[in-house]
């Protein structure tokens, strides 16, 4: 946000670049470092993360970015240009739920607590990616089942306190795939999602704070009516993430998530850069 005069302000202070340039090559520079030291601190102070590789889990948001619909829910033009302006600035016309993104329990409840309110040291968590890819290839309306949590289990281990539970259905590979909305001729959309037994399963029997898709929904597409799994997960204080991007890059065990959900006051969600630290 801009305050009246501050575009004069930023023309007056252009002069300065080379000032800003030197100032933001230092400050780069350090962070490079401290990234390539391997080691994270989780958030709250409590536990270092190790890592060797850090994995975008993002797709590039883009104008025309799919929706269940068709609809656009994202565009952006310039406000101010280089050639013109001296700089470049766009203004964004934005759906909080597209692309990338987090859904906060104030997504599908009353008083749930908007994305601003989630607490950071919920936004660095172990991270479990479950496989149903072959499954789904065939049958674009599978599901995560909880057999399909025990049989993670029975290979790794029992899911980490407080990690995130992640759907690998290979729908992250078909974003340019009229597949990846699956929409039918009635008008149906058909893309895997996790079963509302698997949900409640995490939310009874393990502790789990947030569970995520490489699809557009928590649920199966729209078919499911009344999307029983955010009408269960996200009233529970528990969050989301969807259409999330590279997850054959990732371990199914061991790796951590990063989530850099937008700060909006009052937001149900927003576009996020998520990344796993492997």
């Amino acid at each position: 946000m801009c305050y009246p005069g501050c575009m004069e302000s930023v023309h007056a202070n252009l002069k300065r670049r080379g000032f800003l340039g030197k100032t933001l090559g230092a400050t780069m520079a350090a962070a490079a470092g401290a990234a390539m030291s391997g080691t994270a601190v989780a958030a709250g102070g409590s536990k270092a993360i190790s890592f060797s590789t850090v994995v975008d889990l993002t797709h590039t948001l883009y104008e025309g970015f799919p929706t269940f619909d068709g609809s656009k829910w994202f565009s952006k033009k310039p406000a101010f240009t280089y050639e013109k302006d001296g700089l470049n600035l766009n203004v964004w016309t934005i759906y909080e739920h597209t692309g990338t993104h987090m859904d906060a329990p104030l997504h599908f409840s009353a008083k749930g607590a908007s994305v601003d309110e989630i607490p950071v040291s919920d936004l660095v968590v172990p991270l479990a990616v479950i496989d149903i890819s072959a499954r789904a290839a065939s049958n674009a309306d599978a599901t995560l089942m909880p057999e399909d949590v025990l049989a993670w289990e029975k290979k790794h281990g029992r899911l980490p306190d407080g990690c995130c539970v992640v759907m690998n259905s290979g729908w992250h590979k078909l974003l340019q795939s009229p597949k990846f909305i699956g929409l039918d001729a009635q008008g149906k959309n058909h893309t895997p999602g996790f079963h509302p037994s698997t949900a409640e399963f995490l939310m009874t029997k393990r502790t789990v704070k947030g569970i995520g898709v490489d699809t557009l929904s928590l649920d199966t597409g729209i078919a499911s009516g009344p999307f029983p799994v955010h009408n269960a997960w996200l009233p529970s204080g528990r969050w989301g993430l969807e259409a999330l991007a590279n997850l054959d890059s990732v371990p199914q065990s061991g790796a951590h998530l990063l989530v850099g959900g937008p700060k909006v006051q009052g937001a149900t969600g927003g576009i996020s850069r998520v990344v796993a630290l492997v």
